[in-house]
């Protein structure tokens, strides 16, 4: 009985005994906010620098944990290698191939990164553990896992399983994603399901980012709601690897990029039929070459919508009528989603490098549901052009499928659409691309 009383009594239970830590504030990244101007970046890129300021930090710098499988140079992380170090619990024992140039392979007992080869179920056991450490040793580590997105999910999926059921903490980084992005490498490594699988684990955080003032935004928050607010949930962000130019933040965004979406470009007034595109990541621009072609040929006036996470809106609307359901005398609660959306007029659609089911998983919740357009099928080696012809989400499909979604309520002739086909050059006998 004193040995009962001395362990806490007869049933094993897990207490986390750690005080949080104060992460930085969103204005620290104000580098971010403010859009790169001239300069292009992908947001691989962007991670890896918001990372190396991560690092750079007084307060929570020593708590970070990189883990990279093999890809470090792939997403330029080896302008980590001279000042973090590589951990080697032996230092260095050979002379490196590239020990001539400034950033070469560095191992150090000191060393921060975890290098673990082409291992990603290792990787995954060091992201667990690292996330785990702080009911595990009463220590807040902080890990940030960086992989080809292909190889997270569909390669060490119980593990990530895991990782959630665990109760870890950290960032999951997807990168290189997208079915079309990506190009040239093939199915092997063009991912378009990745936030589909993310949808199954009930503590993930999913988010799809498409400008790096996003990017930021959502990390600030991840570190604040982890080791903060001590939630117990695990952020999985995919990155991309296109390069393009970088806005900056929208005035009063900020709530929409971590609640799953927001207004980022309104269309033009006084045209004849109102429409709404949904898109994510690099594919925005599909979305916003198409609100103009919209605009100039077809009197369509489009307002395009960056969509951060749909598993984020639909968990919320779910949760909603869920409380519905078991209060039916009580006012109807609203969905962030619902109330954003209930006064838009329009018809809906959602174009991104996922497949379709990606973003139909909030039609229901959508006024009159969501067209959506998306890369089902097997990727192939290919320019990012053609890739997005052949899926059907380069920004003349998503005009056709606009088009196409006005006739049927319609608001425009079946005839306008057979025309639309014909002027863009897209070709209505090629075959589906989920049968190739």
């Amino acid at each position: 009985m004193e040995r009962r009383k001395e362990l806490g009594g007869f049933i094993p239970k897990r207490e986390v005994k750690i005080d949080s830590i104060k992460v930085p504030e969103l204005d620290t990244f104000e580098e971010f906010l403010k859009g790169s101007g001239k300069l292009k970046a992908s947001t691989t890129m962007v991670f890896v620098r918001i990372l190396a300021k991560l690092l750079r930090d007084k307060t929570i710098g020593q708590n970070i944990v990189p883990i990279i499988p093999d890809e470090a140079r792939t997403f330029g992380l080896d302008a980590l290698f001279r000042t973090a170090g590589i951990y080697s619990s032996k230092g260095q024992l050979y002379d490196p191939v590239d020990s001539d140039s400034f950033l070469y392979y560095r191992e150090d007992k000191k060393g921060q990164i975890l290098e673990l080869g082409i291992n990603e179920v290792g990787s995954m056991a060091s992201f667990i553990a690292a996330g785990t450490s702080y009911a595990n040793f009463g220590i807040n580590m902080i890990p940030f896992y960086i992989y080809y997105s292909m190889f997270g999910f569909q390669r060490v999926g119980d593990l990530m399983w895991c990782a959630g059921d665990s109760r870890s903490k950290g960032f999951l980084l997807g990168a290189t994603a997208g079915r079309t992005t990506l190009n040239g490498e093939g199915l092997q490594h063009q991912d378009g399901h990745s936030h589909l699988m993310a949808t199954t684990i009930p503590n993930f955080m999913s988010y799809e980012p498409a400008f790096a003032y996003e990017l930021a935004v959502i990390i600030q928050n991840g570190l604040k709601r982890m080791y903060q607010d001590m939630e117990e949930i695990v952020y999985y962000i995919s990155l991309h690897n296109e390069n393009y130019c970088m806005p900056a933040m929208p005035e009063g965004s900020e709530e929409g990029i971590l609640k799953g979406m927001y207004r980022f470009n309104e269309g033009p007034s006084g045209k004849k039929n109102k429409v709404h595109l949904f898109s994510s990541g690099s594919i925005i621009f599909s979305a916003l070459k198409a609100q103009k072609i919209l605009a100039e040929k077809y009197d369509v006036s489009a307002d395009v919508w960056s969509i951060t996470s749909y598993k984020r809106l639909r968990s919320e609307a779910l949760a909603a009528e869920r409380w519905n359901m078991l209060h039916p005398k009580e006012p109807p609660k609203k969905s962030f989603l619902e109330k954003t959306l209930e006064k838009e007029t329009g018809v809906f659609v959602g174009v991104s490098d996922n497949v379709k089911l990606v973003s139909d998983q909030i039609s229901r919740w959508v006024p009159g549901g969501l067209f959506s357009l998306g890369t089902d099928g097997f990727g192939r080696s290919e320019t990012r052009e053609n890739l997005r012809r052949f899926f059907e989400i380069d920004a003349e499909c998503t005009v056709v499928g606009t088009l196409y979604a006005l006739s049927q309520r319609d608001k425009v002739s079946k005839d306008v659409v057979a025309d639309a086909i014909k002027e863009l050059n897209v070709d209505p006998d090629k075959d589906f691309p989920v049968c190739l």
